[in-house]
């Protein structure tokens, strides 16, 4: 056994003993619905990159799932962070955010060397990303989209022969543009946060990516509109450096069904999705 097992091992025991002898409080030492005591001494084996503490890597921004925030209490907010923070709260942990850039994020080597403890950046899940990351359960069903200026020529995939069309670099977007639109010229940018200014002074003739996004910059401004949506079959999950994190994976699914289960998942989505039925 190495001495971190030990210390762990230790540690472990004694705050055992320390429950035992407290009772656990009033109601004779059981543990309320909906905590799975994580925070305490379970928290030991999710090798945490900072004790107490769940880090997650996002690219900012990606409205409507990853947007900063001052208001919350990681600093950022979306659909993504508000379902993360959920989780970390039922755990016992505090949500810490670092904005990273998507490409290094879905390689799965920002997670490797040990920046964050998981990846929540609208990540679908796909056979050749599985090679690097471990994937939590599918939290989030998603479709492409194509966004155009409301003058534009454009009406669907067909007419974007010898058109720019922004992409994000390194996404299943990127790749259903390669494949779909060969013939179009594509730019891949390294987030939303600049495929949307693109597109809005001109330098770029379409968005091509995931339809909830570009349906905030559709709802944002009336002069773009989403002409076509692509069915691809796209789900989303959390992503964890392959092998490394176990039992935080195995407890992020358990708290991701607690969330359906008692209602908490349906009310998050619908603060972001009802209205616009996506």
């Amino acid at each position: 056994m190495s001495a971190r097992s030990i210390r762990t091992a230790a540690l472990a025991a004694g705050a055992a003993l320390l429950l035992a002898a407290c009772g656990g409080g009033g109601d004779g030492g059981e543990t309320p619905a909906g905590d799975t005591g994580a925070g305490g001494d379970a928290a030991a084996e999710f090798d945490l990159v900072e004790p107490g503490t769940l880090t997650a890597c996002s690219e900012v921004p990606y409205p409507p799932f990853e947007v900063e925030d001052s208001g919350a209490p990681s600093g950022y907010s979306g659909f993504d962070i508000d379902l993360l923070q959920a989780i970390a709260d039922n755990l016992g942990l505090e949500l810490a955010v670092a904005d990273v850039s998507f490409d290094a994020l879905q390689s799965g080597t920002t997670l490797v060397a040990g920046q964050c403890d998981v990846g929540a950046s609208a990540i679908t899940i796909t056979e050749e990303r599985k090679a690097n990351l471990d994937f939590t359960d599918p939290y989030y069903d998603s479709l492409q989209s194509l966004l155009v200026p409301a003058d534009s020529d454009i009406e669907g995939i067909e007419d974007l022969a010898g058109k720019s069309v922004a992409v994000q670099q390194g996404t299943t977007g990127q790749a259903y543009a390669e494949e779909n639109a060969p013939e179009a010229k594509l730019s891949a940018f390294p987030g939303d946060g600049e495929m949307w200014p693109a597109l809005q002074a001109g330098q770029v003739d379409a968005i091509l990516q995931d339809l909830p996004v570009n349906v905030e910059h559709a709802k944002a401004d009336e002069n773009y509109v989403i002409v076509e949506e692509f069915e691809t079959g796209e789900q989303y999950g959390f992503a964890l450096a392959k092998g490394e994190k176990p039992e935080l994976l195995e407890a992020i699914n358990t708290e991701l069904q607690n969330l359906r289960d008692d209602g908490t998942y349906q009310e998050i989505y619908d603060s972001y999705f009802a209205a616009d039925g996506s």
